[in-house]
């Protein structure tokens, strides 16, 4: 970040800056006593770097579905390689696109990223976790997130590491309601996690600023927390996102 802001109301009794198990930075706070509210407030501009998501070179011998990335790697990626289904359609559609592409990975990605932004209408949902990848299959319709687990689910049944990103794209500029965003990320040796949004049927680069990821959605969530003490309590979320982006500079605010 080119800067970064963090106001929280009430004030904290304390606060630690820690990187949690998927390496993602977060923020830990607590209080004393009871309070009936908790504001949290965070400004931050960040300056985006990848005009070019596809400016990389894979290494040679992972040019194809079939070579899996060996003893070392996938001990790292397990969490990334667990699959949800070993038969029915989603694996069915793996084998289909990849047949389509020729074994080949790359153009394997970008068929799956293609054919689920075609062949599913994008929803705005603002409660729930994400569908089950068969119910968005079947469905043909979902949020960014349903979206997003179904290409990861096709992904883990071909091989590929897949986690689950949450965070904001810049979007139409004269938009004027906000929401948080959800992609994916497969691990591309000789490139690293490279994200696919199947929402828009794009391949990440600097109009996408990713806040969290994680093997499950559950694990990328921008905002957690826990009552320990008080009776009856009931919370109710309320979110406001303002998004300033200028894509002409590679600068989103």
């Amino acid at each position: 970040p080119v800067d970064f802001a963090l106001d929280i109301d009430p004030e904290p009794a304390g606060i630690a800056y820690n990187l949690d198990a998927e390496g993602n930075a977060t923020t830990r706070v607590w209080f004393e006593g009871r309070h009936p509210q908790l504001c949290v407030a965070l400004r931050t501009t960040v300056e985006t770097l990848r005009a070019n998501p596809f400016e990389f070179l894979l290494e040679a011998s992972f040019d194809e579905l079939c070579a899996g990335y060996g003893a070392a790697r996938t001990a790292v990626l397990a969490p990334y390689l667990l699959q949800r289904y070993a038969s029915g359609p989603v694996v069915d559609l793996g084998r289909e696109l990849a047949r389509q592409a020729g074994g080949q990975v790359l153009p394997f990605l970008l068929g799956l990223n293609a054919h689920v932004y075609n062949s599913h209408r994008s929803e705005i949902r603002l409660e729930g976790g994400p569908l089950p990848a068969e119910e968005t299959l079947v469905r043909g319709r979902g949020s960014c997130r349903d979206l997003t687990v179904l290409f990861m689910e096709v992904c883990r049944s071909m091989g590929l590491a897949a986690r689950f990103v949450s965070g904001y794209q810049a979007g139409d500029p004269d938009q004027q309601e906000r929401h948080m965003h959800a992609w994916a990320e497969v691990y591309l040796p000789g490139a690293g996690w490279r994200g696919y949004d199947p929402s828009l049927g794009l391949a990440v680069a600097d109009a996408h600023v990713a806040v969290a990821a994680g093997a499950q959605a559950e694990a990328a969530h921008p905002l957690v927390g826990t009552f320990i003490r008080g009776e009856d309590v009931k919370s109710k979320l309320e979110v406001s996102i303002e998004l300033d982006a200028t894509l002409t500079s590679d600068v989103i605010s």
